[in-house]
């Protein structure tokens, strides 16, 4: 989530549990704990340049719940022996830092970026998906929560309004988790009706809100992409379907950068050439054609392609003209339309099959 979501919540939970005598200074300590996990792209970018390293050791060590209870633990410890609040109360601080620090990555865990909560284990990232990176409809409760109890201090306005804050945020959470269920369910039925009931597939919510679903599955082709109003939408979904060339992604699936972008983004990705270079989509975060993250792996050459250090790409999109869309979309159900059944080639030749490498 957002760095200003992250510091309210730590805010919010270490001031709900410390004595209310020190509810600003455990405001401010939450605020601190809430935000530490992030700063792990400090580092990161000092000891590499390499953009899928950087992708992939953010929420690493520093977001693992086998790694944060004991860094909590010390902090505790060394505040506990400089005496002051955390001396005279070490109980509830002890549970107040805890609390505030191991939060932050679960509320990751619910975005789709992919957070590695059991590192070192070799597992995959998790990524629940049911909510955005920024989602002010879950921000805007603890934000207001953290004002009241920062002015009302130790009055018991303070710990209501913190209760009420981390309450509503909380079955923000679960009703997401909601949404998400009904969403999977008639994509689920849909892509069955189409033969595509074991094909790898996710659902995201769309933009600061989760009414609106964005919903892929990978195909032998590519993949397909549709969305889901939850305000509008009746009946099966519309999906649209898009190539990924699978010869080239082929031949570069060992290098590397490549495998570890699979392990990392769970074999979500578009293989693509584009002015002689091979380039990686991921399509967790974006929808086609824009997509946040995207990678030239390789070059062209005769016969084939040379590995190259990874270079993380970005060209314009029209960013006014997709939320617009997007919000009129919440509330209008899609016509139907003949491209729905049909690989869309962008430019006008037969689509190439997708490499089994990009099915999970």
């Amino acid at each position: 989530m957002d760095s200003l979501t992250q510091i309210v919540l730590g805010g919010a939970i270490a001031a709900a549990i410390a004595p209310r005598g020190h509810r600003r200074a455990a405001l401010l300590a939450g605020a601190a704990l809430g935000t530490l996990p992030d700063l792990d792209v400090l580092p990161i970018h000092l000891l590499t340049d390499d953009p899928v390293r950087r992708m992939t050791w953010h929420r690493s060590v520093s977001h693992s719940l086998l790694v944060l209870p004991f860094l909590a633990w010390a902090i505790w410890a060394w505040c506990k022996g400089r005496g002051q609040r955390v001396a005279q109360s070490p109980r509830r601080w002890f549970w107040a830092i805890q609390l505030a620090l191991c939060t932050h990555p679960l509320l990751d865990a619910f975005t789709v970026y992919g957070t590695q909560l059991w590192w070192p284990l070799p597992t995959r990232p998790v990524m629940w998906s049911s909510v955005f990176i920024i989602d002010p409809l879950y921000t805007i409760w603890l934000l207001v929560a953290c004002a009241v109890a920062w002015f009302a201090r130790e009055r018991p306005l303070a710990q209501h309004a913190l209760a009420v804050g981390l309450t509503i945020s909380s079955l923000y959470l679960g009703a997401s988790l909601l949404a998400k269920s009904s969403v999977d369910r008639v994509a689920r039925e849909t892509l069955a009706a189409r033969g595509l009931d074991d094909a790898p597939r996710f659902s995201v919510p769309m933009p600061f809100n989760i009414l609106l679903w964005r919903v892929v599955a990978m195909t032998p082709e590519g993949f397909l992409e549709g969305e889901r109003s939850l305000a509008a939408d009746t009946g099966p979904m519309t999906f649209r379907a898009y190539p990924s060339d699978a010869r080239a992604f082929a031949q570069v699936a060992d290098y590397p950068s490549v495998s570890r972008l699979g392990w990392f983004n769970h074999g979500f990705m578009k293989a693509e050439q584009r002015d002689g270079q091979l380039v990686l989509s991921d399509l967790r975060m974006g929808a086609e054609p824009d997509f946040s993250f995207r990678f030239a792996v390789a070059e062209a050459q005769e016969g084939g392609w040379r590995e190259i250090p990874p270079a993380q790409l970005e060209w314009p999109w029209d960013a006014s003209r997709r939320l617009g869309d997007m919000w009129r979309r919440i509330w209008q159900a899609p016509e139907d339309s003949p491209d729905d059944e049909r690989i869309v080639d962008r430019e006008g030749a037969a689509p190439p099959r997708a490499a089994p490498a990009l099915e999970r």
